[in-house]
């Protein structure tokens, strides 16, 4: 019996080392690994808080809400009034996921984090496909990784989804095109898919971009004019397929937003055009040209935009210099892979160096810049030597730095909400026309109010520069991995510390709590966009017949939302209940338009107000 027994244990550990194995086994893939890494990145931060934020934040999730409680998938509406401006695909992303998981904030963000993940295993595949499984899956881990992709996914903006339509797009292209591929035809075929899926994404931008970078590189390559090359791409299965997609939602969006075709080549003022003219004309050319009414939009100086992917793409961008040592020679897969990597980096940075710049517009290149460093990682050079120990210096010294901040606030009171130790811009939209704009709010004493997340992010750094400095290969690059991860999540609780200032929840909670009146919101719609998703209702608008609504006021049924200053002191002395909600450099204001007296503070957040006239 004893024996029986020991053999039946023995059995019993040999299977229970048999799965650690396996599970072990299927850890170590690729795949999973960055599937895993970019969940843990993108899939962990949907959780709420932080909430959603004012301004665009805010206006996709409560756009997608309206096409779901209205059943109008066609036409994007705001406070009731139409908004011409954007495609429709990311906000009938997010209404699927409100129809699956229930209207809540963090349901608006899973169709964004779902495409980010997606898009760090496509650039990991494609770069497997091309340099082989080790390049790849450095290709993939330094974009799931890198501050860019991470930062500018904080906000529900499409440019992501954007990024993984065009790098779908251009992989497929280059299958298509691969001698040795069995199903050309398939490749050729979701190539144009891609493309289809782009315009619906973010415009004419999906197409002009990923077709720029194919035909330089098929110029470069001395194949654009062969017959053999477009055999390979079936244009005309494709656009049809591409044509199909498309067509219907923008056919129907003109025929439902007369006048139909108008291509009156200014923007201005108390004008409407339709849905075709906004949107092909004033907002695509124009916008390109800087020349777009409303100009509610500002640009990064030229240089910013190029040099600031050394941050964006950090801490992989330490490896750039490495890529030089690299073969673009099209002769081998490899080679030619790589000068069509270089051809959408190029492609991307010029066109939009003739346009406004946002810090955001260059995401689609950021798969091409993952795929140069994965190939140049997985050589080993010297150059790629010294980047890590770049790496380790700056992350010492990003250490460092949160130390001596730590050390330097360590005696500062954290009273209230972190909005009373920022600074405050009186124009507050003029200010925040660039996305990276409250960088410029922060003080010594804000970072009082941060010390979970400086902690948090101090010992990330430490073990990055650590792994940097005393690992080699793997171990080095599984280091700074490591360490992104921690720094967004430590980034992420301080989005939550900065939620009261960034939205406007604490607001719309006290608003749902307090006896029924009629909303006002001083300023334009984005000023306080999510107080509209988290209290569900429409609002009067005072003054903010500006910006995005403009337009859209001014269509035919248009509803009599905005107020100005002498319809608000009538209908806020009336005794019916009121609410409105401005920011306290606005109290002055409201105060000689209807008298101190008359305005009740039902709470105050962030620096922001609901205040009452009863």
């Amino acid at each position: 019996m004893g024996s029986a027994h020991a053999s039946s244990l023995d059995t019993e550990r040999q299977d229970g080392r048999s799965r650690w194995r396996r599970v072990r086994h299927l850890f170590a893939q690729p795949d999973v690994l960055i599937l895993l890494v970019a969940s843990v990145i993108f899939l962990g931060c949907v959780v709420s808080p932080p909430a959603l934020m004012d301004d665009v934040d805010a206006v996709q999730a409560q756009i997608a809400r309206t096409m779901l409680n209205s059943g109008d998938w066609v036409t994007a509406h705001l406070d009731g009034v139409r908004y011409l401006e954007k495609p429709p695909l990311k906000y009938w992303a997010i209404a699927l996921s409100y129809s699956v998981f229930g209207v809540h904030d963090w349901a608006s963000r899973i169709p964004l984090a779902l495409a980010t993940v997606l898009l760090s295993w496509v650039t990991m595949r494609f770069g497997a496909w091309a340099f082989g499984k080790k390049a790849g899956f450095y290709a993939g881990l330094s974009l799931a990784t890198s501050i860019g992709l991470f930062l500018f996914t904080r906000v529900l903006i499409p440019d992501a989804i954007l990024t993984l339509a065009i790098t779908l797009a251009l992989w497929s292209f280059a299958r298509a095109l691969e001698e040795s591929e069995a199903r050309p035809h398939v490749w050729a075929l979701l190539m144009w898919a891609a493309l289809g899926t782009g315009l619906l994404i973010k415009g004419l931008v999906a197409v002009a971009l990923p077709a720029g970078a194919a035909l330089v590189y098929l110029w470069r390559t001395r194949r654009l004019f062969y017959h053999k090359t477009w055999t390979r791409l079936r244009p005309v299965a494709g656009m049809a397929v591409l044509i199909s997609m498309a067509l219907p939602w923008h056919l129907l969006a003109t025929l439902r937003n007369p006048p139909y075709f108008d291509f009156t080549l200014h923007s201005g003022p108390s004008s409407y055009h339709g849905f075709f003219w906004f949107y092909f004309i004033n907002e695509q050319l124009l916008r390109y040209l800087g020349l777009r009414y409303p100009r509610d939009y500002n640009t990064v100086p030229l240089v910013y935009f190029w040099l600031l992917h050394l941050v964006w793409l950090f801490p992989w961008s330490v490896y750039i210099p490495a890529v030089s040592k690299l073969s673009f020679s099209p002769q081998t897969r490899a080679g030619s892979l790589r000068l069509l990597a270089l051809c959408w980096i190029g492609v991307v940075l010029v066109f939009f160096s003739f346009s406004t710049t946002q810090e955001y517009y260059s995401m689609p290149c950021y798969p091409a810049v993952a795929l140069l460093i994965g190939s140049a990682l997985d050589s080993q050079s010297k150059l790629v030597k010294y980047g890590t120990r770049v790496a380790g210096a700056v992350a010492a010294l990003a250490c460092a730095t949160v130390v001596t901040i730590l050390w330097m606030v360590r005696n500062l009171p954290a009273p209230g909400d972190i909005a009373v130790a920022l600074n405050q811009n009186p124009d507050i939209y003029a200010a925040y026309t660039l996305s990276m704009g409250h960088i410029a709010d922060l003080t010594l004493h804000a970072f009082a109010y941060l010390r979970l997340p400086l902690a948090v992010a101090g010992v990330a750094f430490f073990i990055g520069a650590a792994g940097a400095w005393f690992f080699k290969g793997n171990k080095a690059m599984a280091s700074l991995a490591v360490m992104m991860v921690l720094f967004f999540h430590a980034a992420r609780l301080a989005l939550v510390e900065f939620d009261p200032y960034m939205g406007s929840r604490p607001l719309a909670a006290a608003l749902e709590r307090a006896p029924k009146g009629q909303l006002i919101v001083d300023d334009q719609y984005y000023a306080f966009s999510s107080i509209f998703f988290y209290a569900d209702r429409n609002a009067l608008l005072l003054n903010g017949r500006v910006t995005n609504l403009e337009y859209g006021s001014n269509a035919p049924g248009a509803p009599d939302v905005f107020i100005n200053d002498q319809d608000f002191a009538r209908l806020w002395l009336r005794p019916d209940r009121y609410y409105l909600v401005a920011g306290g450099m606005a109290l002055p204001r409201l105060e000689k338009l209807v008298g101190k007296p008359a305005l009740h503070v039902v709470l105050e957040s962030g620096g922001k107000y609901l205040l009452t006239n009863r």
